[in-house]
């Protein structure tokens, strides 16, 4: 506890020379203080730490990159410009994403190469003269809320298209780990018995921008999920979990299964691929599937632009901020 107290007293200055100094023997401890104190230090000091961090190792980098995302100051620019271009490391791409010139980004889009790149590209340039938003390139979730958010529209045909598509996702390939499924706010309520179509993250999340985009499509998945209830309610697989299954945790990823189930049996023929296991496969656990709950590392990605600085720490990109 005494050491502790010492090195809280630590001036921030002498804490950045022994990080910066590799042959101090106290870079480890200055940078693990340097990164507590940071978000209430004055805005000059936290220039000089990102500075400092920037000219160190990846994983020092990484955590430059991140802080960048709120604490942007264009001196930044050429420093970021340079470490991009010679590294193109993931997260260097979020602060170049949002404050580069629009110009930049357009004539290096192929440097952009992770998937959630595109989606914040989108984000600061849709409706923006020279920029075509590449639909495929998007998850249907995604392109909803690029839509709604740069004020497109969508019809209803299309819409249903897209909500379909997620929920045919989901069916085959989705994950059993209750918090990675369903939407944080049915997770938050164990005691919902039934789990449906609408409580998918994805889903929920198409279902938030339709009420805004067109509420005639969110009204009809509303209705079109009320009746997978029903067949799930009637079904032997539900009244056997009722019956038998008594742990809350595997009670949930069961429930999860007989959603997959129902659902993909209650979409329209032509979202169905021959290469779909069949119904009754669907009820199997899926592989790599461990029967209780395991920790899984959440990785922070870049918060949209307009959304609250309080919110771009340790975002989980499937539960967001909107």
């Amino acid at each position: 506890m005494i050491l502790n107290t010492v090195r809280r007293n630590t001036p921030i200055s002498k804490l950045i020379r022994d990080f910066t100094d590799k042959e101090s023997g106290n870079v480890c401890e200055a940078r693990k203080e340097i990164q507590i104190r940071f978000e209430h230090l004055d805005w000059k000091d936290q220039k000089k730490i990102l500075s400092a961090f920037l000219e160190s190792g990846k994983a020092d980098r990484q955590w430059a990159y991140s802080k960048l995302v709120d604490c942007w100051d264009k001196s930044f620019e050429p420093r970021i410009k340079e470490l991009w271009e010679k590294h193109h490391e993931y997260k260097c791409s979020w602060p170049v994403i949002r404050y580069f010139p629009e110009k930049y980004i357009l004539q290096h889009m192929e440097e952009f190469t992770v998937e959630k790149d595109y989606y914040f590209i989108c984000l600061r340039l849709a409706g923006k003269k020279g920029f075509h938003i590449e639909k495929e390139k998007l998850t249907p979730a995604d392109y909803l809320s690029v839509l709604y958010q740069s004020g497109g529209t969508i019809s209803e045909e299309e819409a249903k298209d897209i909500l379909f598509r997620i929920v045919h996702k989901y069916c085959i390939e989705g994950l059993e780990i209750p918090n990675r499924v369903y939407d944080r706010h049915a997770f938050s309520s164990w005691g919902r018995i039934i789990i449906s179509p609408i409580m998918f993250k994805d889903v929920a999340r198409a279902h938030n921008y339709l009420r805004k985009l067109n509420w005639q499509a969110a009204d009809w998945l509303e209705k079109w999920d009320e009746e997978v209830q029903v067949a799930i309610s009637g079904s032997p697989e539900y009244k056997t979990i009722l019956a038998e299954v008594t742990d809350s945790y595997n009670s949930i990823v069961a429930r999860i299964r007989i959603a997959y189930k129902y659902s993909y049996l209650a979409l329209d023929e032509k979202y169905k691929q021959p290469s779909d296991p069949d119904f009754e496969s669907i009820l199997l656990p899926r592989k790599g599937y461990r029967g209780k709950p395991y920790g899984e590392s959440t990785e922070s990605v870049m918060p949209e632009p307009g959304k609250s600085s309080t919110m771009s720490y340790g975002i989980d990109y499937d539960n967001p901020p909107f």
